[in-house]
C-alpha cells in the first residue's frame, strides 16, 4: 500500500474519531509527517490534541518512543487537556508509555470502538447538513428527495444514506465508519467549492 493511501486512512480515522465523538474542529495543522488537529468536545473549553503521523521516522516504519516523548512534551508546552496518537502501528515501548502518559492510541490495528447508535447519529448529522449545503433543506419525506428517482441515484449522499440503513441494520460498524468518512470527505469537497 503507497503512503498517500495511508495517510488518507490515518487521516479519516482522525475525522471518524472527531464526528462520532462530536468534537468541534478549531485549527488543523500539518507538519512535515504529522498531522495536528485540535479539537475540542461540544460545549466544553477542553483542548485536546489528535496527532496523526503518516509515516514513522523509523525505517521499520513503526513509531516510536521517541515520537510519544515529543507529543508528550506538546501537549504540556501548549496546555491540551488530553492526547490522541494516530499511526500505521507502534513499538512496544511507544505503547507503553503512551498507556503511562494517558495518551489514546489508534492505529492500523488498533481501532476505535463504536457502538451502531452513536455512528448512525453521527452519519445522521453530516447527512442532514449536506443536505442542506447542497439542496437547501432536509427532506421529510423520501419522495421530497430528488437523489432517487426512477430506480436511478443522482446524489452521492442519497446512495450513502441509503447503504446507511442497511448497514445499521445488520450491525456492521466497519461499514459505517467507511459510510461517514466518505461524507466527511463530500462535506469537504462541499465546503471547498463554497468558499472558490
Amino acid at each position: 500500500m503507497n503512503d498517500e493511501i495511508i495517510e488518507k486512512e490515518l487521516v479519516e480515522k482522525a475525522e471518524v474519531i472527531s464526528a462520532v465523538r462530536k468534537y468541534e474542529n478549531s485549527k488543523i495543522r500539518k507538519n512535515g509527517n504529522e498531522v495536528d488537529f485540535t479539537v475540542s468536545p461540544s460545549g466544553s473549553n477542553d483542548k485536546i490534541l489528535i496527532r496523526v503521523i503518516t509515516e514513522a521516522k523509523s525505517s521499520s516504519g513503526y513509531v516510536g518512543m521517541n515520537a510519544v516523548r515529543e507529543m508528550s512534551e506538546f501537549i504540556e508546552k501548549h496546555d491540551y487537556d488530553k492526547g490522541i496518537l494516530i499511526g500505521k502501528r507502534f513499538t512496544e515501548a511507544a505503547k507503553s508509555e503512551m498507556e503511562r502518559r494517558n495518551i489514546e492510541a489508534f492505529s492500523k490495528n488498533i481501532r476505535p470502538y463504536f457502538k451502531v447508535e452513536p455512528l448512525y447519529l453521527a452519519i445522521n448529522s453530516r447527512i442532514e447538513n449536506l443536505c442542506r449545503m447542497r439542496c437547501g433543506h432536509v427532506p421529510m419525506k423520501e419522495s421530497e428527495c430528488k437523489g432517487y428517482v426512477d430506480g436511478s441515484y443522482s446524489c452521492d449522499v442519497r446512495l450513502i444514506n441509503d447503504n446507511v440503513s442497511f448497514h445499521a441494520e445488520h450491525g456492521w460498524t466497519g461499514f459505517l465508519k467507511k459510510d461517514l468518512a466518505k461524507l466527511l470527505a463530500i462535506e469537504k469537497r462541499v465546503r471547498k467549492r463554497a468558499h472558490m
